[in-house]
Protein backbone atom coordinates (compact mmCIF):
# COMPACT_ATOMS: atom_id res chain seq x y z
CA UNK A 1 0.00 0.00 0.00
CA UNK A 2 1.33 3.74 -1.15
CA UNK A 3 1.43 6.53 1.68
CA UNK A 4 -0.93 8.30 0.03
CA UNK A 5 -3.80 5.45 0.69
CA UNK A 6 -2.51 5.47 4.24
CA UNK A 7 -2.69 9.05 4.74
CA UNK A 8 -6.03 8.72 3.47
CA UNK A 9 -7.02 5.77 5.48
CA UNK A 10 -5.54 7.20 8.22
CA UNK A 11 -3.77 5.40 11.43
CA UNK A 12 -5.03 2.09 12.23
CA UNK A 13 -6.40 -0.50 9.37
CA UNK A 14 -9.71 -1.50 8.08
CA UNK A 15 -12.67 0.37 6.86
CA UNK A 16 -14.13 1.54 10.06
CA UNK A 17 -10.38 3.36 11.28
CA UNK A 18 -11.03 5.01 7.50
CA UNK A 19 -14.56 6.33 8.16
CA UNK A 20 -13.81 7.67 11.63
CA UNK A 21 -10.48 9.71 10.12
CA UNK A 22 -12.96 11.18 7.18
CA UNK A 23 -15.61 12.10 9.86
CA UNK A 24 -12.71 13.94 12.12
CA UNK A 25 -11.59 15.68 9.19
CA UNK A 26 -14.61 16.97 7.51
CA UNK A 27 -15.30 18.41 12.12
CA UNK A 28 -11.82 20.06 11.75
CA UNK A 29 -12.80 21.33 8.34
CA UNK A 30 -16.29 22.82 9.70
CA UNK A 31 -14.58 24.17 13.11
CA UNK A 32 -11.85 26.08 10.96
CA UNK A 33 -14.12 27.19 8.26
CA UNK A 34 -16.54 28.88 11.31
CA UNK A 35 -13.83 29.83 13.04
CA UNK A 36 -14.47 27.66 16.61
CA UNK A 37 -11.60 25.77 16.20
CA UNK A 38 -10.13 29.18 16.61
CA UNK A 39 -12.06 29.48 19.63
CA UNK A 40 -10.96 26.21 20.83
CA UNK A 41 -7.47 26.60 20.71
CA UNK A 42 -7.93 29.81 22.67
CA UNK A 43 -9.50 28.39 25.79
CA UNK A 44 -7.19 25.91 25.79
CA UNK A 45 -4.57 28.36 26.06
CA UNK A 46 -6.74 29.49 28.64
CA UNK A 47 -7.78 26.57 30.80
CA UNK A 48 -3.85 26.34 30.38
CA UNK A 49 -2.71 29.20 31.94
CA UNK A 50 -5.17 28.96 34.82
CA UNK A 51 -3.71 25.49 35.63
CA UNK A 52 -0.42 27.16 35.68
CA UNK A 53 -1.41 30.26 37.80
CA UNK A 54 -3.25 27.81 40.19
CA UNK A 55 -0.61 27.26 42.79
CA UNK A 56 -1.09 25.48 46.10
CA UNK A 57 -1.21 28.79 48.04
CA UNK A 58 -4.18 29.93 45.86
CA UNK A 59 -5.82 26.75 45.88
CA UNK A 60 -6.25 26.66 49.49
CA UNK A 61 -7.60 29.76 49.55
CA UNK A 62 -10.11 29.01 46.97
CA UNK A 63 -10.89 26.06 49.38
CA UNK A 64 -11.42 28.37 52.06
CA UNK A 65 -13.35 30.42 50.53
CA UNK A 66 -15.43 27.75 49.62
CA UNK A 67 -15.95 26.81 53.14
CA UNK A 68 -16.67 29.71 54.55
CA UNK A 69 -19.14 30.44 51.84
CA UNK A 70 -21.09 27.23 52.96
CA UNK A 71 -20.65 27.62 56.51
CA UNK A 72 -22.71 31.33 55.37
CA UNK A 73 -25.31 29.35 53.71
CA UNK A 74 -25.72 26.57 56.63
CA UNK A 75 -25.98 29.40 59.54
CA UNK A 76 -28.60 31.52 57.12
CA UNK A 77 -30.71 28.20 56.90
CA UNK A 78 -30.69 27.39 60.45
CA UNK A 79 -31.34 31.01 61.72
CA UNK A 80 -34.80 31.17 59.87
CA UNK A 81 -33.83 34.48 57.72
CA UNK A 82 -35.38 32.73 55.19
CA UNK A 83 -39.15 33.05 57.03
CA UNK A 84 -37.74 37.07 56.95
CA UNK A 85 -37.30 37.18 53.17
CA UNK A 86 -41.25 38.22 52.65
CA UNK A 87 -41.10 41.18 55.16
CA UNK A 88 -37.76 42.10 53.73
CA UNK A 89 -38.83 42.02 49.79
CA UNK A 90 -41.81 44.04 50.99
CA UNK A 91 -39.66 46.45 52.56
CA UNK A 92 -37.75 47.24 49.44
CA UNK A 93 -40.93 47.45 47.14
CA UNK A 94 -42.56 49.73 49.71
CA UNK A 95 -39.26 51.97 50.44
CA UNK A 96 -39.83 51.44 53.96
CA UNK A 97 -35.96 50.02 53.73
CA UNK A 98 -34.31 53.36 52.54
CA UNK A 99 -36.53 55.07 55.40
CA UNK A 100 -34.80 52.53 58.11
CA UNK A 101 -31.49 53.14 56.79
CA UNK A 102 -32.33 57.01 57.09
CA UNK A 103 -33.61 56.80 60.57
CA UNK A 104 -30.99 54.90 61.58
CA UNK A 105 -28.62 57.72 60.14
CA UNK A 106 -30.55 60.70 62.36
CA UNK A 107 -30.30 58.39 65.19
CA UNK A 108 -26.30 57.96 64.65
CA UNK A 109 -26.08 61.66 64.00
CA UNK A 110 -27.39 62.28 67.53
CA UNK A 111 -25.40 60.03 68.71
CA UNK A 112 -22.36 61.31 67.77
CA UNK A 113 -24.03 64.59 68.82
CA UNK A 114 -24.53 64.24 72.13
CA UNK A 115 -21.52 65.18 74.32
CA UNK A 116 -21.23 65.13 77.63
CA UNK A 117 -22.63 68.62 78.17
CA UNK A 118 -25.20 68.09 76.21
CA UNK A 119 -26.34 65.05 78.31
CA UNK A 120 -25.72 66.95 81.68
CA UNK A 121 -27.66 69.40 80.48
CA UNK A 122 -31.12 67.30 79.21
CA UNK A 123 -30.40 64.97 82.89
CA UNK A 124 -30.85 68.71 84.70
CA UNK A 125 -33.51 69.33 82.65
CA UNK A 126 -35.80 66.43 83.00
CA UNK A 127 -34.61 66.39 87.00
CA UNK A 128 -36.37 70.11 86.66
CA UNK A 129 -39.16 69.24 84.73
CA UNK A 130 -40.20 66.14 87.22
CA UNK A 131 -39.55 68.34 90.38
CA UNK A 132 -42.04 70.79 88.95
CA UNK A 133 -44.94 68.15 88.20
CA UNK A 134 -44.50 66.89 91.43
CA UNK A 135 -44.81 70.47 93.00
CA UNK A 136 -47.88 70.70 90.71
CA UNK A 137 -49.49 67.79 91.38
CA UNK A 138 -48.88 68.09 95.13
CA UNK A 139 -51.42 70.83 95.85
CA UNK A 140 -54.97 70.76 93.87
CA UNK A 141 -54.08 73.51 91.19
CA UNK A 142 -54.71 71.00 88.51
CA UNK A 143 -58.01 69.99 90.09
CA UNK A 144 -59.44 73.45 89.68
CA UNK A 145 -57.46 74.50 86.45
CA UNK A 146 -59.52 71.81 85.20
CA UNK A 147 -63.01 72.31 87.21
CA UNK A 148 -62.76 75.77 85.72
CA UNK A 149 -61.87 74.17 82.03
CA UNK A 150 -65.01 72.09 82.62
CA UNK A 151 -67.50 75.07 83.19
CA UNK A 152 -68.49 76.57 80.08
CA UNK A 153 -69.26 80.43 81.15
CA UNK A 154 -65.46 80.06 82.50
CA UNK A 155 -64.03 79.38 79.36
CA UNK A 156 -65.80 81.66 77.63
CA UNK A 157 -65.18 84.44 79.75
CA UNK A 158 -61.10 84.15 79.58
CA UNK A 159 -61.95 83.76 76.03
CA UNK A 160 -63.72 86.89 76.24
CA UNK A 161 -61.14 88.68 78.70
CA UNK A 162 -58.17 88.26 76.03
CA UNK A 163 -60.61 89.06 72.93
CA UNK A 164 -60.93 92.67 75.47
CA UNK A 165 -57.85 92.95 75.63
CA UNK A 166 -56.97 92.95 72.00
CA UNK A 167 -59.81 95.42 71.15
CA UNK A 168 -58.69 97.52 73.72
CA UNK A 169 -55.16 97.92 72.64
CA UNK A 170 -56.61 98.41 69.16
CA UNK A 171 -58.46 101.09 70.33
CA UNK A 172 -55.71 102.88 72.31
CA UNK A 173 -53.60 103.03 69.42
CA UNK A 174 -56.47 104.41 67.23
CA UNK A 175 -57.64 106.61 69.38
CA UNK A 176 -56.05 110.60 70.47
CA UNK A 177 -53.78 110.52 72.87
CA UNK A 178 -54.69 112.31 76.36
CA UNK A 179 -54.74 115.69 76.73
CA UNK A 180 -54.47 115.28 80.83
CA UNK A 181 -55.24 117.87 83.15
CA UNK A 182 -58.63 117.87 85.19
CA UNK A 183 -60.97 118.85 82.44
CA UNK A 184 -59.54 115.72 80.67
CA UNK A 185 -60.25 113.77 83.66
CA UNK A 186 -63.41 115.59 84.05
CA UNK A 187 -64.64 114.79 80.39
CA UNK A 188 -63.86 111.13 80.48
CA UNK A 189 -65.55 110.72 84.08
CA UNK A 190 -68.47 112.28 82.07
CA UNK A 191 -68.78 109.43 79.95
CA UNK A 192 -71.27 107.18 81.10
CA UNK A 193 -69.46 103.95 79.44
CA UNK A 194 -66.61 104.80 81.20
CA UNK A 195 -68.42 105.28 84.36
CA UNK A 196 -69.74 101.83 84.03
CA UNK A 197 -66.51 100.22 83.19
CA UNK A 198 -65.43 102.11 86.11
CA UNK A 199 -68.13 100.17 88.67
CA UNK A 200 -67.17 97.06 87.08
CA UNK A 201 -63.34 97.06 87.48
CA UNK A 202 -64.64 98.25 91.72
CA UNK A 203 -66.63 95.18 91.86
CA UNK A 204 -63.62 93.11 90.66
CA UNK A 205 -61.23 94.68 92.99
CA UNK A 206 -64.02 94.51 96.05
CA UNK A 207 -64.59 90.67 94.84
CA UNK A 208 -60.32 90.15 95.20
CA UNK A 209 -59.85 92.00 98.39
CA UNK A 210 -62.56 89.76 99.83
CA UNK A 211 -60.41 86.65 98.72
CA UNK A 212 -57.25 88.08 99.95
CA UNK A 213 -59.12 88.53 103.38
CA UNK A 214 -60.84 85.01 103.31
CA UNK A 215 -57.96 83.34 102.99
CA UNK A 216 -56.25 85.10 105.57
CA UNK A 217 -58.38 83.77 108.27
CA UNK A 218 -58.36 80.74 106.79
CA UNK A 219 -54.71 80.01 107.44
CA UNK A 220 -53.92 80.33 103.66
CA UNK A 221 -56.63 77.84 102.56
CA UNK A 222 -58.77 79.36 99.63
CA UNK A 223 -62.59 79.27 100.64
CA UNK A 224 -64.75 76.97 98.86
Amino acid sequence: MSATTQAAQGPGDGGADAEVWRNAEKALAALSETGDLDRLVQLARVVGSAQDALSDDIVGRLAGTAADGLDLLDRVNRSGVVRALPAIVALVEHGDLDRLVQLARVVGSAQDALSDDIVSRLADLATRAICLIDRVTRGDAIDKLLDLAERGPAVQFISDFFACLDNAGREVQAGQPARGGIGGLWSLMKQPENQEALRFMLSIARQLRAGCVARAETGGETPR
